[in-house]
Order: C-alpha cells, then sequence, then structure tokens
C-alpha cells in the first residue's frame, strides 16, 4: 500500500501497486501525484478504447426525440388494441374520428406523441399502430394515465415520460363535450391533470370524439358536471366554497365504484363534480379561471384555447372536423 501526501493534511491511501509508463524505473520510492494521475489518465484512455461510447443521432423535429444506436435495425412488434368484430354505431364513429386525426396529424416527421384518456383513444392507437412498426420504430409515446400506458406498452410502442420530453410533437386525446370554440370539458376518467400537462406541452393539440360531444354550449348533454381535481385535505371546504360561493349547489364529491370511498386518482387526489347552469357554461373561461383560485384545487377539467382542431365521428360515415379558426370541414374516412 502507498501512502501518498498531498499540500493539504489528509492522506490519500492506494491499496495496490502502481505502475505506469510515465513513472520511473524505481520501484522504492513514493510516486507523485502528477503519476498518479497520468496513471489513471491512461487507465481510463484503455477503458474507453475497449469499450467504446455509442454515437448519438440528432433529433429531426422541434421535439427531443429518442436517438436509437445506428446499428439497431429489428423492428418490434406492433399489435392493435382493438379486437376483431363490428362495433356499433357509436363505436364506429370514435374509430372514423380517431383514424381522420391519426391520417392528418401524426405526421411521418413526428417523435413525440402524446396520448390521452377516454374510450375514443384506443383507436387512435390502433390507428398508429397500423402505420406499421418502421414508421414507429423511432417514436415515443408519452400518457396521461394508467389506461394510456398500458394502451401504449401492450402495442409494443416505445413508452416515454413527460419528464424525458417536455416538448410533444403533438397530443390527441379524447373529450367528455366540446363547444363551438374547441372549449372542452374533460375529465370523466379523472385524468385532467396529466391530460392538461400534455395538452399543454403540444405543439398540436387534437380533440377526438363521437357526434354526442359536439354541442354548442358545454353541459348541453354532459350532466355531471365539471371535473375538479381536489388534495384530499381541502376536499370539504372547497365544496363549500362551490355550494356557496361559485352557486354550484350540486356540487359532489365523486364516489368510485368498485371500492368504498372517493374515487382517487393517479396523483392520489379526490375529484369534485360540480354543474353549473348552462347561463355560465357559455363562459368556460371565467368558471376555470374562478375555481382554479380556489386552495386545495389542483386543477380544472375545462381546456379553454387549447386545441387546434376537433374530430367527431358522425353517424353516417362522415367525420365533421371543426377548427380554432372556426372553419368546419366535412369529410369521408377511409378504411386504408
Amino acid at each position: 500500500m502507498y501512502l501518498v501526501k498531498s499540500n493539504h493534511s489528509s492522506v490519500i491511501h492506494f491499496p495496490f501497486t502502481l505502475k505506469s509508463s510515465t513513472m520511473e524505473n524505481d520501484d522504492s520510492r513514493t510516486p507523485t501525484l502528477r503519476e498518479i494521475n497520468n496513471m489513471l489518465n491512461e487507465r481510463l484512455h484503455m477503458i474507453t478504447s475497449v469499450v467504446p461510447i455509442p454515437p448519438m443521432a440528432p433529433s429531426t423535429t422541434g421535439a427531443q426525440g429518442p436517438t436509437p444506436h445506428p446499428s439497431s435495425t429489428r423492428l418490434k412488434p406492433l399489435k392493435s388494441p382493438i379486437s376483431p368484430g363490428e362495433l356499433s354505431v357509436i363505436e364506429k364513429s370514435k374509430q372514423l374520428a380517431a383514424w381522420t386525426a391519426v391520417d392528418e396529424h401524426v405526421l411521418p416527421d413526428y417523435r413525440v406523441i402524446g396520448i390521452g384518456s377516454g374510450s375514443t383513444v384506443p383507436y387512435v392507437v390502433e390507428r398508429i399502430v397500423s402505420q406499421g412498426a418502421e414508421a414507429n420504430k423511432d417514436r415515443v409515446f408519452i400518457p396521461t394515465g394508467f389506461q394510456s400506458k398500458e394502451l401504449i406498452v401492450s402495442s409494443g410502442l416505445s413508452l416515454g415520460d413527460v419528464d424525458q420530453y417536455p416538448t410533444i410533437d403533438v397530443t390527441l386525446d379524447g373529450a367528455d363535450e366540446v363547444d363551438t370554440q374547441l372549449n372542452c370539458i374533460k375529465g370523466g376518467g379523472a385524468c385532467h391533470l396529466r391530460e392538461k400537462v400534455l395538452a399543454e406541452a403540444a405543439t398540436t393539440f387534437i380533440l377526438v370524439a363521437d357526434y354526442r360531444k359536439n354541442v354548442e354550449y358545454l353541459g348541453t348533454n354532459f350532466k355531471a358536471g365539471v371535473p375538479i381535481e381536489v388534495v384530499p385535505f381541502a376536499y370539504a371546504k372547497v365544496l363549500q366554497n362551490l355550494h356557496q360561493v361559485l352557486d354550484s349547489p350540486k356540487a359532489t364529491l365523486r364516489m368510485a365504484v368498485a371500492k368504498a370511498g372517493p374515487v382517487v386518482t393517479d396523483n392520489g387526489n379526490f375529484v369534485i363534480d360540480a354543474p353549473f347552469d348552462i347561463d355560465k357554461m357559455k363562459e368556460p373561461y371565467t368558471i376555470m379561471a374562478q375555481i382554479k383560485m380556489l386552495t386545495g384545487v389542483v386543477e380544472v377539467g375545462l381546456f379553454c384555447h387549447m386545441a387546434r382542431a376537433a374530430y367527431f365521428g358522425n353517424q353516417d360515415g362522415s367525420v365533421t372536423v371543426k377548427w380554432n379558426d372556426g372553419k368546419i370541414q366535412e369529410v369521408q374516412a377511409t378504411q386504408s
């Protein structure tokens, strides 16, 4: 063992024999710190020469996608999340909307894609899988919750997280209801906090739904109310504020169906559903801001001024597309 003294009072212990090309042939003397550093640099050079660092391919889009080693040519097998069989009218309309949205907005050069939650989203993943393993090999998919995470994994797509990819090329998500200005209610599945994070992170945010969700004013068909995620400690106080201050006397804590007690979100919080009359729902941004100001509120299931377009599958096989500039299109979906 060598004991090497530095300029400080501490002693550095090296319990091994030091031998380097930069040291003199006198084995009986103590090596200097400079000689030790030279020896360590030589060892490091030997290691990195034997085990080179794989090169990183540059990203081709604004979003920083995955950069696999160029030598990896084996493609992962992909599997559609939709089982074969005849679909109902409602399910077929969801599929039409999802397929059309994917065809128009999941572009070949997109590498980071947000996958939302809800009953329409499996058809989004189905259409993405149909693009093939080659198209999806360099893509990463960011989920908004447990459901979309399972869809991504079970389909053989690459799973990522918004922590890794805070800029997303496009996010596709469902909605409980969408008005003429593309404001929407989300949170029927209690995922609206993460859904809003991915919507804001996306360069393009796209909604997909069936014809029942296409309304003039929010609250027309979706009567459950505005979903509000709250910390458990504050739920009673928030409920009181909603009842007495914000004029939602029927606001209630959402209870679970298959368990005793309230619904608990992926973030460990509770959900309050707060119905408002139709006149108030004509100004959803105002309601959202008022609710968000209540202490204890984590997020509100009103998505205002966020979507670029909304795709609605209709009963007759057509798809209605509403854009954020007021333009409305009617298109026929293809089965290819």
